[in-house]
């Protein structure tokens, strides 16, 4: 109990001064992400010792279900935050970023990691699908805020944040792929790939979060035009639906990550105008309270001595992931992107491609489910890479972006 009431006292404190000093932080070099790392590492094993995870159980299945719970709070966040009509007017770009973007990057990871490190390709490919994705909670961290409002465009903020909300769990296809021919035989494998995991975990669970979203949505309209709900009642829907979706979608052996995200996008097209306004602010607050424990949990149970075993190609393999992982990809794709309408928010745009919540989860999903620890290793060290180089980035850059922006306006007069 006394670990118990330790770890409270620390993501109670946590969240309290996060809260009470957000736009500080928010215009610092520190993020919420990076700060909650950095506190986890200090509490944990390796520093002070006063929390040890691993003395309440598998640690890294701890991980796996906190980072999970994480994603869905932060996707539906997302899914609430964008326009209604976002993903149906700019489908071409998001397309474009899942359908192009997404495999490139997974191949580009896997391709680096089978160089630098000299790992069998089926092994490197368990990497690059570790972090193709680009992380929602991280994202957020970058998008939101009032630093982002001021100096970034609006069509940015929200092509990234769309682009994080469905990536993650259309990574899952690009992460079982490795591992089913790792476990099965290769017909099997394929026949699986392409039957179980596509039609029945993705498909099934678009299709179950489009379901449950538009019955929420309508549920919640009836409720309103009798009177039946006050305001706060409106925050506690959002996250029970999202509670819901997680655990309707994982007993129906669909993929609840995505149905999430697809569940907010269909109640949001039921209950938006008014009703998704005042949504984004408090669906921002849980995000704060939510997300930033998991980034604690890591830095509790980071992998120190497995990062140093890797040596210098770790460190090669960090700097390559982070510089071609997505940059090229987003360069290559600018005529299909015509909200990134000059370059430097189009190098913003390569260059803002968080590996964080999304990474972790994958990474302990592997290795539960083959025994290899080799995406745990190599992708929590990017992991924490990103949140360390993007979290310090993202004040920065957004402001620099502002500065020129406003220069181009004065010297249009």
């Amino acid at each position: 109990m006394q670990d118990l009431n330790l770890a409270m006292a620390v993501v109670g404190g946590l969240v309290l001064f996060v809260g009470l000093l957000s736009s500080p932080l928010d215009r610092s070099w520190l993020s919420a992400p990076l700060f909650a790392f950095l506190l986890g590492v200090m509490l944990g094993p390796e520093a002070a010792d006063l929390l040890d995870p691993s003395a309440w159980g598998d640690s890294k299945k701890l991980l796996e279900e906190t980072a999970r719970i994480t994603l869905g709070i932060s996707l539906m966040g997302i899914a609430l935050r964008l326009p209604p009509d976002y993903p149906f007017a700019h489908r071409r770009s998001l397309l474009a970023l899942l359908a192009i973007g997404m495999p490139a990057m997974f191949l580009i990871s896997a391709m680096l990691t089978h160089w630098v490190l000299g790992l069998p390709l089926l092994m490197a490919l368990l990497v690059g699908g570790t972090v193709c994705a680009t992380d929602p909670v991280v994202a957020s961290s970058i998008v939101t805020g009032g630093v982002a409002k001021e100096n970034l465009p609006e069509s940015f903020r929200y092509l990234l944040s769309s682009e994080s909300g469905a990536n993650d769990g259309l990574a899952y296809p690009l992460v079982l792929l490795p591992i089913l021919l790792l476990t099965t035989p290769t017909d099997d494998a394929w026949l699986d790939w392409f039957g179980r995991v596509w039609l029945w975990e993705v498909g099934g669970g678009v299709l179950a979060g489009i379901a449950l979203g538009w019955a929420a949505g309508r549920a919640l309209r009836w409720s309103e035009a009798r009177g039946y709900l006050d305001q706060p009642s409106f925050l506690s829907i959002t996250v029970a639906l999202t509670i819901f979706v997680l655990g309707v979608g994982s007993l129906l052996g669909t993929n609840s990550i995505l149905g999430v995200f697809v569940a907010g996008l269909a109640f949001d097209q039921e209950v938006g105008g008014k009703d998704r306004s005042e949504e984004d602010n408090v669906q921002e607050a849980v995000n704060i309270m939510l997300t930033l424990p998991v980034f604690v949990l890591f830095g509790l149970i980071a992998p120190w001595a497995e990062w140093w075993a890797l040596g210098v190609e770790g460190l090669a393999l960090v700097l390559l992931v982070l510089l071609l992982r997505r940059l090229p990809v987003i360069l290559l794709l600018r005529p299909w992107l015509p909200s990134l309408r000059d370059r430097p928010i189009l190098l913003i745009m390569g260059w803002f491609g968080p590996i964080g919540v999304s990474a972790l989860y994958y990474a302990t999903l592997i290795s539960s489910r083959t025994g290899y620890d080799i995406a745990w290793t190599a992708g929590s060290l990017i992991v924490m890479a990103s949140i360390a180089v993007h979290g310090t980035t993202a004040t920065p850059f957004a402001n620099l972006y502002g500065n020129w922006q406003r220069q181009q306006e004065a010297r249009a007069k």
